[in-house]
């Protein structure tokens, strides 16, 4: 099956949406406040893809993932609780907005997704790489810890995106 990472575009964003929708959903079971207080939303995306952050993994030819890159420091990494960062002084990729449709839900996708960025950012020069979720996101901390990211603390998102409980658990990894 053709697998592959690429640059998101604006024909995407209603498969972008619908992937979002359903992991808002799931994450609702799940009993987190991540992404209930409407966001990440289209605009957000549309924004995304005009920067030239977002990327969408297809199966073939189907949108079945999407990740936002940003390759400038993330104010929300600046103040770091219960912990501290490997690297302070190299630029580092971060992974935002990362979503599997509920369609390959299973199916190890996010396998071939993170490999992919990996490559993509290790080509673009970043040798360090953060991501960061709710406590109960235990998904995409699993992930995390699969591929080797090393819990490093606690950060703040904004209120506005989640008024609830704005604490993420932050990781990090560093691509030899």
């Amino acid at each position: 099956m053709a697998t592959f990472l690429r640059k998101a575009t604006l024909a995407d964003l209603d498969d972008i949406m619908q992937i979002i929708d359903s992991a808002k959903a799931l994450l609702k079971k799940d009993g987190s406040s991540q992404w209930q207080n409407g966001e990440p939303n289209r605009e957000m995306f549309t924004a995304d893809i005009q920067r030239n952050e977002c990327y969408v993994l297809t199966v073939e030819g189907e949108v079945a993932g999407v990740t936002t890159v940003y390759e400038e420091a993330d104010p929300n990494y600046a103040t770091l609780r219960d912990g501290n960062w490997e690297n302070n002084d190299s630029p580092y990729a971060t992974f935002h907005r990362v979503a599997i449709s509920n369609k390959y839900r299973g199916q190890h996708l996010t396998d071939i997704l993170f490999t992919s960025l990996f490559t993509t950012v290790y080509e673009k020069g970043f040798r360090y790489v953060r991501i960061d979720t709710h406590r109960r996101n235990e998904r995409l901390q699993h992930i995390a810890e699969k591929w080797g990211f090393k819990y490093r603390g606690v950060i703040n998102t904004a209120k506005s995106a989640d008024p609830v409980d704005n604490e993420r658990l932050a990781y990090e990894l560093k691509l030899f």
